[in-house]
């Protein structure tokens, strides 16, 4: 089996073993680049996610989306329409859509499906975005899905129970309490029929009251004895659990079934009421058509019938005593509690639907990384695979070797660019006075964004300082500039202003704050930007622009800058004038910077044998990878693979190396932890750390060591080395 399914997921195990000759993909071994690509991301993925592939629409999951398909037969290697195949008149055009080149986001759509006990009511989120080759053809589909029925039920739940609240708020006659309450429950319900019963005082029988849904003052269906009902629909009603007829018709004897059809409710939801352990009332739901029914119904109908006949008595109770002070209080009482219980419902609701929105944000985000990523792995799998063929030319051989060079640099900015949303990039950050910078950005802004857009630079009148990393400053600037830039589409003006000494207001719920602030704004004359797009802007991979023209990652790394450097961004707009960036960083007191001496050119060789390095890496491929480096620029090298061995290699004065390259992630002790412990012990000691992420250094920065990211090149790793050295000299 080939690498890139080397994976411990319980599906990339069942991939493996799966018969794929007897399918329309073939053996593994020759699956297209793309598929391969896309399986290996799906497989590392916790969202679960499914590809659809080619025309015979093969499916392949990853282990997230088993609890989607739930007990279904099989689906690895099955057409996805024979998979899904009752809910197929519903999915098929969209995923017909997909096929065609059109990504299509869906929220809480509603979908019968069966997973192994019968049809059930499910609603899905979900994403379906096309999978294009190297030439750009649609090739098969990324299905990127979570489930959200239980908040879609929970909400409707609530509404519900807050609509019969509302309804019956004033009422004090029991039947308008129970034709509104059941009126409601019907409609909510999609029921044909929907009636009362009154148990006899003797708790003998009761009498049918029809179709409360309809009439506004029903009729009397009929008069029955409890005890034709059959043992089980008596012990169900009295031990307060629901009896659906039709689930347990086969469990009733033949006449007890007949009971229940000579009355027209062969599809009956019956709901008892249980008040001081006495059985007073149940509810009859006749339906004529059938339906899924989902356990919320059955808890939801448990719980109005409660709270109608609690209604019920409470407005009898109130009538009897309208003008006692004790039936106010005990109103009072009542109304405090149900705005308890409905305050305490809407945060449950709340709470699940902010879940629900963190989950569709991670499906928006995961998918955007596997489409940009899948681009750049297939053009890197391209390049090798043409560079191991014989005889290739001279010319084309640096052309592939380029094209890896280039799109290894685009995935690093990718990757930079989602760390900077996250706030777990590790910064560089300095004094800076924000005016130069500001003014020098201006000058520059004039020629990037063309001769018909004029840029205007404001400074305010005294000098002011903050404290932030240059490259990613000059970088938010500028992608704010050309956010600002297509709004104009190329013509109208760009004030660029600077005010110091402001206070941050509250902005997006987040506080404000009174101190100090550096206040950049970039103010355009565009097309303003609407409601809907406004609250997904800084979102990552979220863009309004055509395909190609934009990755979606501009504003969400000026966002995630403005928040790890101490600040925040705010927007302001109005459709058709115009829209106002503004990034507030906290002030700082000035401080008297050197200018840095210019490099002397690195010598890539030093003497063989001249210097010894200590490589401390946990990941096989990189420690080989880094000694083969260092060895190739003349180190002698030793590498551990953790910090407990490279403690015990270094000995009690650090003397055994003349450097540390060492990576900051590792299991027990980290790269940070490590190297302040090698400081102790000789302080003078040169130390590189490495990483291509670590929340710790997001934090804490770089703790005063020369800090090197993933993923390097030679050329760094010797200039590095080469200045680390020469500092402690």
């Amino acid at each position: 089996m080939t690498d890139w399914l080397q994976s411990n997921a319980q599906m990339a195990e069942r991939m493996r073993c799966h018969r794929w000759e007897d399918t329309p993909l073939g053996p593994p071994q020759g699956w297209p680049d793309v598929l391969k690509t896309t399986v290996a991301l799906s497989l590392a993925s916790h969202f679960p996610q499914a590809i659809i592939w080619g025309p015979e629409l093969v499916t392949l999951y990853n282990d997230a989306f088993l609890p989607i398909l739930g007990n279904k037969p099989e689906a690895l290697g099955r057409r996805f329409d024979e998979v899904w195949q009752e809910a197929w008149s519903d999915i098929g055009p969209i995923v017909r859509a997909a096929f065609e080149g059109q990504a299509t986001y869906i929220e809480n759509f509603p979908l019968v499906v069966e997973r192994g006990a019968g049809p059930e009511q499910a609603y899905f989120t979900f994403c379906y975005s096309p999978i294009r080759d190297q030439f750009g053809k649609v090739v098969g589909m990324l299905d990127t899905v979570t489930e959200t029925t239980s908040t879609v039920l929970m909400t409707q739940r609530l509404a519900v129970l807050d609509a019969i609240g509302n309804a019956v708020a004033n009422a004090t006659e029991p039947q308008t309490i129970m034709a509104t309450t059941t009126r409601i429950l019907a409609a909510h319900l999609n029921l044909s029929n929907c009636a009362y019963a009154d148990m006899d005082e003797d708790e003998d029988g009761f009498t049918i009251r029809g179709d409360w849904a309809r009439a506004g003052s029903p009729h009397i269906v009929g008069h029955y004895r409890l005890a034709d009902f059959g043992r089980l629909a008596v012990a169900n009603l009295r031990s307060g659990k629901p009896l659906v007829i039709n689930d347990n018709l086969k469990e009733l004897a033949p006449d007890e079934a007949a009971t229940f059809q000579a009355i027209g409710i062969a599809a009956t939801i019956c709901v008892p009421l249980i008040k001081g352990g006495r059985l007073t009332a149940l509810m009859a739901i006749h339906d004529k058509t059938p339906r899924v029914w989902a356990s919320n119904d059955l808890v939801l109908l448990m719980e109005v019938t409660e709270r109608s006949w609690a209604h019920i008595e409470r407005a009898r109770a109130d009538a009897a005593v309208r003008e006692g002070l004790a039936a106010l209080a005990e109103l009072n009482a009542t109304l405090e509690q149900r705005v308890e219980e409905r305050t305490t419902r809407l945060q449950q609701t709340e709470a699940a639907l902010r879940q629900s929105q963190k989950l569709e944000a991670i499906g928006q985000l995961t998918g955007g990384v596997a489409h940009d990523f899948n681009n750049l792995l297939t053009i890197i799998r391209s390049s090798v695979d043409f560079l191991r063929m014989p005889n290739l030319s001279e010319e084309r051989r640096q052309r592939y070797m380029t094209a890896v060079s280039e799109t290894v640099e685009r995935a690093a900015k990718l990757t930079s660019q989602l760390l900077a949303f996250a706030r777990r990039q590790p910064l560089k950050p300095e004094v800076l006075e924000v005016g130069k910078q500001v003014q020098s950005l201006g000058d520059m802004l004039q020629t990037v964004t063309g001769a018909r857009i004029q840029v205007v630079v404001e400074l305010d009148d005294r000098p002011c300082y903050i404290r932030a990393d240059l490259s990613q400053f000059e970088t938010a600037i500028i992608n704010m500039a050309l956010n600002a830039r297509d709004a104009m589409d190329g013509q109208g003006t760009l004030w660029l202003r600077l005010k110091c000494a402001q206070g941050m207001p509250p902005i997006r719920g987040h506080a404000g704050a009174g101190q100090a602030f550096a206040a950049i704004s970039l103010a355009d004359t565009g097309t303003g930007i609407s409601p809907e797009v406004l609250e997904h802007i800084f979102e990552p991979f979220f863009t309004t622009k055509e395909v190609g023209k934009g990755t979606g990652l501009g504003l969400s790394q000026v966002f995630g800058f403005a928040k790890q450097s101490g600040g925040n961004v705010d927007v302001s707009t109005v459709v058709g004038e115009g829209t106002v960036f503004t990034l507030y960083l906290p002030e700082v007191e000035a401080e008297v910077v050197q200018e840095p001496g210019k490099e002397d050119a690195t010598q890539l060789l030093l003497e063989k044998g001249s210097r010894r390095v200590l490589i401390v890496e946990d990941n096989l491929e990189v420690g080989r990878f880094a000694t083969q480096i260092l060895q190739d620029l003349g180190y002698e090298t030793c590498w551990a693979t953790n910090a407990e061995e490279a403690l015990k290699m270094v000995g009690p004065d650090a003397m055994a190396f003349d450097a540390i390259f060492s990576d900051v992630v590792m299991p027990g002790i980290s790269g940070v932890a490590l190297v302040k412990e090698l400081r102790q012990r000789r302080p003078d000691l040169p130390v590189v750390l490495t990483s291509g992420y670590s929340e710790e250094l997001a934090h804490s920065g770089h703790e005063g060591f020369e800090f090197l990211s993933k993923p390097y090149s030679a050329d760094q790793v010797a200039r590095v080395l080469n200045r680390t050295m020469r500092g402690t000299e």
